[in-house]
């Protein structure tokens, strides 16, 4: 079960000083905050191409051990590092998260699109993310140059999973953490991944493309977090879900349950604004997870 908080889609996406919790009936909260000063650009000179937003979720897993209650994590995904994605709002998104202090980063996919010339960009722009970072890789990556990408992220301290899993003491407990090769390339292998990891408790799985989800062991209490699809990229109401089903991308943003598991698919932080790319309706995005084990019916202000 997912609780989506709306959160201060500003110009700034920078973190908010002062918050407050409001409740909705039917079970859904907004976080309205006020924004702070953008770290990287003065506000008179903020550019369209440089915006994202910051959205916050809570995810429901009663399954998890009692110690991750109110764990956080942070997903960055689809970067696509090159001309059709503002340098600054990549190192933006890299302060955005850090100034969070999650306890997870993970990172889904597609940090390059067609050329091999922002390879070593990539590396510099995604650097600095505080905490345990995991990586999977997209269909893009492997199509410009899968094994460069993992060794420079490698150089970074962060880990890599293509078809593997680790596990990590958080909070004093263990945490599954299930990456899963990307499944557009025909890469995603469920079985290997899962190959002897634990069975319960808390386990999250990254994987690039949201269908993988749907390889999954059914009704396992897992959470999948993926992107891919930039929600849509150029969103028009009904044609767009349209011509997604017809490609097998049923899922295209926030929020699915599926076989008895979830599903969060990332809208990405690339192909955004002021570059080739036409987007619409499908705001660049760095979400924010906090985990629960119950549903939390009423919040403090």
């Amino acid at each position: 079960m997912l609780r989506r908080l709306a959160r201060r889609n500003s110009p700034h996406a920078s973190p908010a000083p002062h918050a407050r919790w409001e409740s909705r009936h039917g079970g859904r909260n907004e976080l309205v905050a006020r924004s702070g000063a953008d770290p990287f650009r003065q506000e008179r000179r903020l550019r369209w191409r440089d915006h994202f937003s910051l959205s916050e979720n809570v995810l429901f897993l009663p399954h998890m051990h009692a110690e991750h209650d109110g764990l956080r994590v942070a997903q960055l995904s689809d970067v696509h590092v090159g001309q059709a994605t503002s340098s600054i709002r990549i190192r933006r998104a890299v302060e955005a998260v850090n100034s969070e202090s999650p306890d997870l980063v993970f990172l889904t996919g597609d940090y390059v699109t067609h050329s091999p010339k922002p390879l070593p960009r990539v590396r510099e722009l995604l650097s600095g993310l505080k905490g345990p970072v995991f990586v999977v890789l997209g269909n893009h990556d492997h199509w410009v140059d899968g094994p460069y990408l993992r060794e420079s992220f490698e150089q970074l301290g962060y880990t890599v999973l293509q078809n593997e899993h680790r596990v990590v003491h958080v909070k004093g407990a263990p945490v599954t953490v299930l990456g899963i090769d990307d499944g557009r390339t025909g890469r995603d292998d469920v079985e290997t991944t899962f190959r002897g990891a634990p069975e319960s408790g808390t386990r999250l799985v990254l994987t690039h493309a949201p269908p993988t989800v749907e390889k999954l062991p059914a009704h396992a209490g897992l959470v999948q977090f993926s992107g891919h699809t930039h929600g849509g990229q150029f969103v028009v109401r009904g044609l767009t879900e349209a011509i997604f089903r017809r490609v097998g991308q049923p899922y295209i943003s926030g929020h699915y349950h599926v076989n008895g598991n979830q599903l969060y698919v990332n809208r990405g932080l690339g192909f955004g604004f002021g570059g080739p790319y036409l987007r619409r309706g499908s705001e660049p995005e760095v979400a924010f997870f906090t985990l629960r084990r119950e549903t939390v019916v009423a919040t403090a202000s």
